[in-house]
Protein backbone atom coordinates (compact mmCIF):
# COMPACT_ATOMS: atom_id res chain seq x y z
CA UNK A 1 0.00 0.00 0.00
CA UNK A 2 1.23 3.88 -0.59
CA UNK A 3 3.19 4.92 2.37
CA UNK A 4 1.74 7.52 4.71
CA UNK A 5 4.82 9.65 4.30
CA UNK A 6 3.54 9.90 0.27
CA UNK A 7 0.15 11.51 1.80
CA UNK A 8 1.58 14.02 4.17
CA UNK A 9 4.24 14.76 1.59
CA UNK A 10 1.94 15.69 -1.35
CA UNK A 11 -1.73 14.42 -0.72
CA UNK A 12 -2.15 16.63 -4.00
CA UNK A 13 0.13 14.81 -6.30
CA UNK A 14 -1.55 11.65 -4.73
CA UNK A 15 -5.17 12.64 -6.33
CA UNK A 16 -3.73 13.59 -9.32
CA UNK A 17 -1.75 10.68 -10.29
CA UNK A 18 -4.63 8.17 -9.01
CA UNK A 19 -7.15 10.58 -11.14
CA UNK A 20 -4.70 8.79 -14.08
CA UNK A 21 -6.17 5.25 -13.04
CA UNK A 22 -9.73 6.97 -13.39
CA UNK A 23 -9.70 6.27 -9.20
CA UNK A 24 -11.29 9.45 -7.28
CA UNK A 25 -8.74 9.28 -3.77
CA UNK A 26 -9.61 12.67 -2.28
CA UNK A 27 -12.47 11.87 0.45
CA UNK A 28 -9.86 8.69 1.30
CA UNK A 29 -7.04 11.10 0.87
CA UNK A 30 -8.46 13.81 3.54
CA UNK A 31 -9.92 11.14 5.37
CA UNK A 32 -6.57 9.39 6.28
CA UNK A 33 -4.51 12.81 6.89
CA UNK A 34 -6.93 13.74 9.24
CA UNK A 35 -6.83 10.12 10.75
CA UNK A 36 -3.04 10.43 11.02
CA UNK A 37 -3.42 14.25 12.98
CA UNK A 38 -6.03 12.78 15.62
CA UNK A 39 -3.79 9.88 16.00
CA UNK A 40 -0.68 12.32 16.65
CA UNK A 41 -2.44 14.19 18.68
CA UNK A 42 -3.64 11.53 21.04
CA UNK A 43 0.21 10.22 21.28
CA UNK A 44 1.47 13.94 22.13
CA UNK A 45 -1.28 13.96 24.55
CA UNK A 46 -0.57 10.93 26.39
CA UNK A 47 3.12 11.34 26.36
CA UNK A 48 2.51 14.97 28.20
CA UNK A 49 0.36 13.16 30.95
CA UNK A 50 3.49 10.38 30.95
CA UNK A 51 5.03 13.33 32.29
CA UNK A 52 2.85 14.73 34.67
CA UNK A 53 2.27 11.28 36.11
CA UNK A 54 5.98 10.61 37.00
CA UNK A 55 6.10 14.72 38.93
CA UNK A 56 2.78 13.60 40.44
CA UNK A 57 4.99 9.88 41.65
CA UNK A 58 7.58 12.15 42.64
CA UNK A 59 5.18 14.21 44.73
CA UNK A 60 3.50 11.35 46.25
CA UNK A 61 7.28 9.58 47.35
CA UNK A 62 7.58 13.31 48.93
CA UNK A 63 4.77 13.86 51.05
CA UNK A 64 5.16 10.48 52.07
CA UNK A 65 8.53 11.17 53.55
CA UNK A 66 7.05 14.39 54.99
CA UNK A 67 4.35 12.20 56.95
CA UNK A 68 1.32 14.45 54.87
CA UNK A 69 -0.63 10.90 54.40
CA UNK A 70 -3.79 12.67 53.41
CA UNK A 71 -1.98 14.84 50.52
CA UNK A 72 -0.47 11.83 49.35
CA UNK A 73 -4.30 10.32 49.47
CA UNK A 74 -5.11 13.29 47.14
CA UNK A 75 -2.23 12.69 45.07
CA UNK A 76 -2.36 8.91 44.14
CA UNK A 77 -6.26 9.66 43.20
CA UNK A 78 -4.42 12.42 40.66
CA UNK A 79 -2.35 10.18 39.36
CA UNK A 80 -4.95 7.35 38.99
CA UNK A 81 -7.03 10.15 37.09
CA UNK A 82 -3.66 10.64 34.67
CA UNK A 83 -3.66 6.80 34.00
CA UNK A 84 -7.43 6.62 33.37
CA UNK A 85 -6.72 9.37 31.32
CA UNK A 86 -3.82 8.41 29.00
CA UNK A 87 -5.48 5.08 28.56
CA UNK A 88 -8.53 6.45 27.08
CA UNK A 89 -6.13 8.64 24.52
CA UNK A 90 -4.09 5.56 23.37
CA UNK A 91 -7.45 3.59 22.86
CA UNK A 92 -8.38 6.71 21.29
CA UNK A 93 -5.03 6.55 19.14
CA UNK A 94 -4.94 3.33 18.25
CA UNK A 95 -8.33 3.69 16.80
CA UNK A 96 -7.57 6.18 14.52
CA UNK A 97 -4.60 4.33 13.76
CA UNK A 98 -6.70 1.07 12.79
CA UNK A 99 -9.34 3.02 10.41
CA UNK A 100 -6.71 5.12 8.83
CA UNK A 101 -4.35 1.41 7.77
CA UNK A 102 -8.39 0.13 6.32
CA UNK A 103 -8.67 3.33 4.79
CA UNK A 104 -4.88 3.38 3.60
CA UNK A 105 -5.69 -0.21 1.53
CA UNK A 106 -8.21 1.39 0.39
CA UNK A 107 -5.72 3.30 -2.35
CA UNK A 108 -4.14 1.62 -5.39
CA UNK A 109 -0.64 2.24 -6.03
CA UNK A 110 0.63 5.35 -8.40
CA UNK A 111 1.49 4.81 -11.59
CA UNK A 112 4.59 6.27 -13.26
CA UNK A 113 4.85 9.11 -14.84
CA UNK A 114 4.65 7.63 -18.41
CA UNK A 115 1.42 5.41 -17.94
CA UNK A 116 -0.83 6.97 -20.37
CA UNK A 117 -4.39 7.89 -19.42
CA UNK A 118 -7.27 6.37 -20.07
CA UNK A 119 -10.27 4.08 -19.57
CA UNK A 120 -10.06 1.11 -20.10
CA UNK A 121 -8.09 -1.44 -23.02
CA UNK A 122 -8.97 0.98 -26.15
CA UNK A 123 -6.78 3.24 -25.02
CA UNK A 124 -3.49 1.23 -24.04
CA UNK A 125 -0.39 2.13 -26.12
CA UNK A 126 1.26 -0.48 -28.26
CA UNK A 127 5.24 0.06 -28.56
CA UNK A 128 5.84 -3.29 -30.46
CA UNK A 129 4.94 -5.44 -32.57
CA UNK A 130 6.58 -8.45 -33.98
CA UNK A 131 6.62 -12.27 -35.20
CA UNK A 132 5.54 -13.52 -38.40
CA UNK A 133 2.26 -12.65 -40.13
CA UNK A 134 -0.27 -15.42 -40.46
CA UNK A 135 -2.31 -16.09 -43.51
CA UNK A 136 -4.99 -18.99 -43.18
CA UNK A 137 -7.38 -20.16 -45.39
CA UNK A 138 -10.81 -19.35 -45.29
CA UNK A 139 -11.93 -22.76 -43.46
CA UNK A 140 -9.46 -22.74 -41.03
CA UNK A 141 -10.80 -23.64 -37.36
CA UNK A 142 -10.63 -22.14 -34.04
CA UNK A 143 -8.41 -23.74 -31.13
CA UNK A 144 -11.97 -25.57 -29.72
CA UNK A 145 -12.75 -27.16 -33.22
CA UNK A 146 -9.33 -28.13 -33.45
CA UNK A 147 -8.61 -29.84 -29.98
CA UNK A 148 -12.11 -31.60 -30.77
CA UNK A 149 -10.48 -32.81 -34.02
CA UNK A 150 -7.40 -34.01 -32.70
CA UNK A 151 -9.32 -35.33 -29.45
CA UNK A 152 -6.44 -33.29 -27.49
CA UNK A 153 -8.44 -31.10 -25.24
CA UNK A 154 -11.91 -31.47 -24.45
CA UNK A 155 -14.10 -29.23 -22.44
CA UNK A 156 -17.25 -31.68 -22.42
CA UNK A 157 -15.53 -34.01 -20.11
CA UNK A 158 -14.23 -30.90 -17.76
CA UNK A 159 -18.03 -29.60 -17.27
CA UNK A 160 -18.81 -33.41 -16.13
CA UNK A 161 -16.16 -33.67 -14.21
CA UNK A 162 -15.97 -29.81 -12.44
CA UNK A 163 -17.83 -27.49 -14.30
CA UNK A 164 -17.17 -24.56 -17.16
CA UNK A 165 -13.59 -23.04 -17.17
CA UNK A 166 -12.00 -26.65 -16.31
CA UNK A 167 -10.75 -28.55 -19.35
CA UNK A 168 -9.39 -31.57 -19.59
CA UNK A 169 -6.15 -32.32 -21.85
CA UNK A 170 -5.58 -35.89 -23.40
CA UNK A 171 -2.87 -37.44 -25.51
CA UNK A 172 -0.90 -34.92 -27.41
CA UNK A 173 -2.48 -31.88 -25.79
CA UNK A 174 -1.44 -32.98 -22.65
CA UNK A 175 2.01 -33.67 -23.53
CA UNK A 176 1.96 -30.42 -25.11
CA UNK A 177 1.31 -28.35 -21.80
CA UNK A 178 3.77 -30.41 -20.03
CA UNK A 179 6.41 -29.34 -22.79
CA UNK A 180 5.38 -25.71 -22.92
CA UNK A 181 5.95 -25.62 -18.57
CA UNK A 182 9.14 -27.46 -18.92
CA UNK A 183 10.16 -24.71 -22.08
CA UNK A 184 9.46 -21.91 -19.89
CA UNK A 185 11.15 -22.87 -17.38
CA UNK A 186 14.00 -23.96 -18.90
CA UNK A 187 14.62 -20.79 -20.61
CA UNK A 188 13.77 -18.94 -17.22
CA UNK A 189 16.49 -20.55 -15.13
CA UNK A 190 19.02 -20.24 -18.30
CA UNK A 191 18.27 -16.61 -18.20
CA UNK A 192 18.85 -16.68 -14.18
CA UNK A 193 15.83 -17.21 -12.61
CA UNK A 194 15.94 -19.94 -9.32
CA UNK A 195 13.46 -22.45 -10.04
CA UNK A 196 10.68 -22.79 -6.80
CA UNK A 197 7.78 -24.92 -5.70
CA UNK A 198 5.82 -23.10 -4.35
CA UNK A 199 2.18 -24.04 -2.49
CA UNK A 200 -0.56 -23.43 -4.47
CA UNK A 201 -3.09 -22.53 -1.66
CA UNK A 202 -2.33 -19.52 0.76
CA UNK A 203 -3.10 -17.65 3.53
CA UNK A 204 -5.24 -14.29 3.94
CA UNK A 205 -2.02 -12.78 4.69
CA UNK A 206 -0.56 -13.54 1.45
CA UNK A 207 -3.25 -12.68 -0.32
CA UNK A 208 -3.52 -9.05 1.27
CA UNK A 209 0.76 -8.90 1.17
CA UNK A 210 0.39 -8.95 -2.85
CA UNK A 211 -2.55 -7.09 -3.36
CA UNK A 212 -5.04 -9.64 -4.05
CA UNK A 213 -7.00 -9.08 -0.75
CA UNK A 214 -8.65 -7.27 -0.34
CA UNK A 215 -9.15 -6.28 -3.57
CA UNK A 216 -9.92 -9.30 -5.51
CA UNK A 217 -11.65 -11.48 -2.72
CA UNK A 218 -14.49 -12.15 -5.23
CA UNK A 219 -12.30 -13.35 -7.73
CA UNK A 220 -10.38 -16.11 -5.74
CA UNK A 221 -11.74 -19.65 -4.71
CA UNK A 222 -11.84 -19.29 -1.00
CA UNK A 223 -11.41 -22.63 1.49
CA UNK A 224 -13.58 -21.65 4.27
CA UNK A 225 -12.93 -23.80 6.64
CA UNK A 226 -9.53 -22.82 7.09
CA UNK A 227 -9.45 -19.52 5.45
CA UNK A 228 -6.71 -20.29 2.94
CA UNK A 229 -6.98 -19.12 -1.08
CA UNK A 230 -6.23 -21.02 -4.27
CA UNK A 231 -3.77 -18.71 -5.72
CA UNK A 232 -5.03 -17.09 -9.64
CA UNK A 233 -1.35 -16.77 -10.25
CA UNK A 234 2.02 -17.43 -8.80
CA UNK A 235 2.91 -14.58 -7.90
CA UNK A 236 1.18 -14.36 -4.35
CA UNK A 237 3.25 -17.42 -3.24
CA UNK A 238 6.45 -16.88 -4.49
CA UNK A 239 6.65 -13.03 -3.46
CA UNK A 240 5.48 -13.94 0.21
CA UNK A 241 8.74 -15.92 0.71
CA UNK A 242 10.33 -12.48 1.31
CA UNK A 243 7.29 -11.40 3.72
CA UNK A 244 8.53 -10.01 7.00
CA UNK A 245 12.05 -10.64 5.69
CA UNK A 246 14.96 -7.92 5.08
CA UNK A 247 17.45 -9.06 2.82
CA UNK A 248 21.02 -8.42 3.39
CA UNK A 249 22.94 -6.22 0.66
CA UNK A 250 24.25 -9.09 -1.00
CA UNK A 251 20.83 -10.89 -0.99
CA UNK A 252 19.56 -8.48 -3.57
CA UNK A 253 18.26 -8.61 -6.43
CA UNK A 254 16.28 -12.30 -6.34
CA UNK A 255 14.84 -13.05 -9.26
CA UNK A 256 12.66 -16.46 -8.96
CA UNK A 257 10.33 -18.24 -11.27
CA UNK A 258 7.94 -21.29 -10.58
CA UNK A 259 5.18 -23.28 -12.10
CA UNK A 260 1.65 -23.28 -10.38
CA UNK A 261 -1.76 -24.30 -11.65
CA UNK A 262 -3.82 -20.88 -11.16
CA UNK A 263 -7.53 -20.43 -10.15
CA UNK A 264 -9.77 -17.81 -11.22
CA UNK A 265 -13.72 -17.24 -10.68
CA UNK A 266 -13.75 -14.95 -13.82
CA UNK A 267 -16.86 -13.46 -11.94
CA UNK A 268 -19.43 -11.82 -15.09
CA UNK A 269 -17.24 -13.49 -17.52
CA UNK A 270 -19.56 -14.52 -20.38
CA UNK A 271 -20.07 -14.51 -24.40
CA UNK A 272 -17.85 -15.33 -27.38
CA UNK A 273 -14.66 -14.38 -26.02
CA UNK A 274 -14.77 -16.92 -23.49
CA UNK A 275 -14.92 -20.02 -25.79
CA UNK A 276 -12.31 -22.67 -24.84
CA UNK A 277 -9.23 -21.68 -23.75
CA UNK A 278 -10.13 -17.75 -23.86
CA UNK A 279 -10.90 -17.77 -20.19
CA UNK A 280 -10.68 -20.13 -17.82
CA UNK A 281 -10.88 -20.81 -14.38
CA UNK A 282 -8.17 -23.07 -13.43
CA UNK A 283 -4.92 -22.82 -16.33
CA UNK A 284 -1.42 -23.51 -15.92
CA UNK A 285 1.46 -20.91 -15.67
CA UNK A 286 4.95 -19.81 -15.50
CA UNK A 287 5.77 -16.90 -13.52
CA UNK A 288 9.05 -15.19 -12.83
CA UNK A 289 9.66 -12.48 -9.93
CA UNK A 290 12.32 -10.03 -9.40
CA UNK A 291 13.06 -7.98 -5.59
CA UNK A 292 15.17 -5.23 -6.39
CA UNK A 293 16.48 -1.96 -4.93
CA UNK A 294 14.40 1.07 -6.21
CA UNK A 295 17.22 2.37 -8.51
CA UNK A 296 17.30 -1.17 -10.34
CA UNK A 297 14.09 -1.81 -10.77
CA UNK A 298 12.97 -0.15 -14.07
CA UNK A 299 15.93 -1.80 -15.84
CA UNK A 300 15.21 -5.09 -14.37
CA UNK A 301 11.17 -4.16 -16.10
CA UNK A 302 13.04 -3.38 -19.29
CA UNK A 303 15.00 -6.94 -19.02
CA UNK A 304 11.64 -8.98 -18.12
CA UNK A 305 9.88 -7.47 -20.93
CA UNK A 306 12.92 -8.86 -23.77
CA UNK A 307 12.81 -12.11 -21.92
CA UNK A 308 9.15 -12.79 -22.31
CA UNK A 309 9.30 -10.91 -25.77
CA UNK A 310 12.41 -14.08 -26.54
CA UNK A 311 9.80 -16.81 -25.51
CA UNK A 312 7.58 -15.76 -27.94
CA UNK A 313 9.91 -15.36 -30.41
CA UNK A 314 11.13 -19.12 -30.00
CA UNK A 315 7.45 -19.90 -30.64
CA UNK A 316 7.18 -18.19 -34.00
CA UNK A 317 4.16 -16.48 -33.10
CA UNK A 318 2.24 -13.04 -33.85
CA UNK A 319 2.67 -10.63 -30.87
CA UNK A 320 2.33 -7.21 -29.63
CA UNK A 321 3.60 -5.45 -26.57
CA UNK A 322 1.19 -2.79 -24.56
CA UNK A 323 1.88 -0.06 -21.83
CA UNK A 324 -1.03 0.08 -20.39
CA UNK A 325 -3.18 2.98 -19.43
CA UNK A 326 -3.88 4.02 -16.22
CA UNK A 327 -7.90 2.94 -16.55
CA UNK A 328 -6.62 -0.70 -17.67
CA UNK A 329 -4.06 -1.48 -14.96
CA UNK A 330 -4.27 -3.30 -11.77
CA UNK A 331 -5.17 -1.79 -8.11
CA UNK A 332 -1.29 -2.87 -7.09
CA UNK A 333 0.97 -2.18 -10.40
CA UNK A 334 2.45 1.42 -10.99
CA UNK A 335 3.32 0.12 -14.61
CA UNK A 336 2.08 -2.99 -17.00
CA UNK A 337 3.23 -4.34 -20.32
CA UNK A 338 0.94 -6.70 -21.99
CA UNK A 339 1.75 -9.32 -24.49
CA UNK A 340 -0.86 -10.28 -26.79
CA UNK A 341 -0.53 -13.16 -29.54
CA UNK A 342 -2.62 -13.06 -32.77
CA UNK A 343 -5.26 -15.42 -33.05
CA UNK A 344 -5.82 -15.70 -36.82
CA UNK A 345 -8.50 -18.16 -36.77
CA UNK A 346 -10.40 -16.08 -34.21
CA UNK A 347 -9.29 -12.90 -35.96
CA UNK A 348 -8.29 -11.42 -32.42
CA UNK A 349 -5.82 -10.69 -30.14
CA UNK A 350 -4.99 -12.91 -26.92
CA UNK A 351 -3.71 -11.42 -23.56
CA UNK A 352 -0.81 -14.16 -22.86
CA UNK A 353 1.59 -12.21 -20.14
CA UNK A 354 1.43 -9.01 -18.21
CA UNK A 355 5.34 -8.19 -16.85
CA UNK A 356 4.71 -5.03 -14.09
CA UNK A 357 6.77 -3.24 -11.53
CA UNK A 358 5.09 -2.37 -7.93
CA UNK A 359 7.29 -0.21 -6.85
CA UNK A 360 7.39 -0.49 -2.69
CA UNK A 361 3.71 -1.09 -2.82
CA UNK A 362 3.44 -4.96 -2.76
CA UNK A 363 7.07 -4.51 -0.71
CA UNK A 364 4.96 -1.63 2.32
CA UNK A 365 2.64 -4.52 2.75
CA UNK A 366 4.92 -7.00 3.27
CA UNK A 367 7.12 -5.55 5.49
CA UNK A 368 10.04 -6.77 2.86
CA UNK A 369 13.15 -4.55 2.96
CA UNK A 370 16.63 -4.66 2.30
CA UNK A 371 19.95 -2.99 4.21
CA UNK A 372 21.70 -0.60 1.35
CA UNK A 373 25.26 0.02 1.01
CA UNK A 374 25.32 2.16 4.20
CA UNK A 375 23.24 -0.25 6.68
CA UNK A 376 20.23 1.92 6.45
CA UNK A 377 16.86 -0.57 6.14
CA UNK A 378 15.12 0.37 2.88
CA UNK A 379 11.67 -0.86 1.06
CA UNK A 380 12.44 -2.82 -1.90
CA UNK A 381 11.01 -2.76 -5.01
CA UNK A 382 8.92 -5.65 -6.47
CA UNK A 383 8.37 -6.91 -9.82
CA UNK A 384 6.72 -10.02 -11.33
CA UNK A 385 5.33 -11.22 -15.22
CA UNK A 386 4.12 -14.09 -16.45
CA UNK A 387 6.37 -16.44 -18.80
CA UNK A 388 4.11 -17.59 -19.74
CA UNK A 389 0.17 -17.95 -19.24
CA UNK A 390 -0.69 -21.51 -21.68
CA UNK A 391 -4.07 -21.67 -22.53
CA UNK A 392 -4.17 -18.73 -25.10
CA UNK A 393 -0.25 -19.42 -25.74
CA UNK A 394 -1.98 -22.65 -27.11
CA UNK A 395 -5.05 -21.51 -28.11
CA UNK A 396 -2.40 -19.28 -30.81
CA UNK A 397 -0.40 -22.03 -31.29
CA UNK A 398 -3.11 -24.72 -32.35
CA UNK A 399 -4.75 -22.07 -34.65
CA UNK A 400 -1.37 -20.49 -36.59
CA UNK A 401 0.05 -23.33 -36.92
CA UNK A 402 -2.79 -25.74 -38.71
CA UNK A 403 -2.27 -27.40 -42.07
CA UNK A 404 -4.49 -29.80 -44.01
CA UNK A 405 -2.21 -32.34 -42.56
CA UNK A 406 -2.27 -31.31 -38.75
CA UNK A 407 -1.04 -28.87 -36.43
CA UNK A 408 2.60 -28.31 -36.92
CA UNK A 409 4.63 -28.15 -33.49
CA UNK A 410 7.22 -24.83 -33.24
CA UNK A 411 10.85 -25.98 -33.81
CA UNK A 412 11.86 -25.08 -30.18
CA UNK A 413 9.20 -27.29 -28.93
CA UNK A 414 9.97 -30.58 -30.12
CA UNK A 415 12.59 -31.70 -27.88
CA UNK A 416 10.44 -31.45 -25.13
CA UNK A 417 6.88 -32.75 -26.76
CA UNK A 418 8.84 -35.53 -28.85
CA UNK A 419 6.68 -34.87 -32.17
CA UNK A 420 6.52 -32.58 -34.59
CA UNK A 421 2.80 -32.84 -35.21
CA UNK A 422 -0.59 -33.36 -33.34
CA UNK A 423 -2.32 -35.32 -36.32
Amino acid sequence: MLTLKVLRDDPEMVIRKLAVKNFDARAIVENVLELDKKRRECQAQSDAILSSQKQAAAKIGALMKEGKKEEAEEAKKEVAELKAKSAQLLADGDAAENEMNAQLVLLPNLPCDIVPEGKGAEDNLVVKMGGPEVELPADALPHWELAKKYDIIDFDLGVKITGAGFPVYKGKGAKLQRALINFFLDNNTAAGYKEVEPPVVVNAASGFGTGQLPDKEGQMYHANLDDFYLVPTAEVPVTNIFRDVILPADQIPQRLTAYTPCFRREAGSYGKDVRGLNRLHQFDKVEIVRVEKPENSYAALDEMVAHVESLVNKLGLKYRILRLCGGDMSFTSAITYDFELWSAAQGRWLEISSVSNFETYQAHRLHLRYKDENGKTQLAHTLNGSSLALPRVVAALLEDNQTPDGIIIPEALRPYTGFDKID
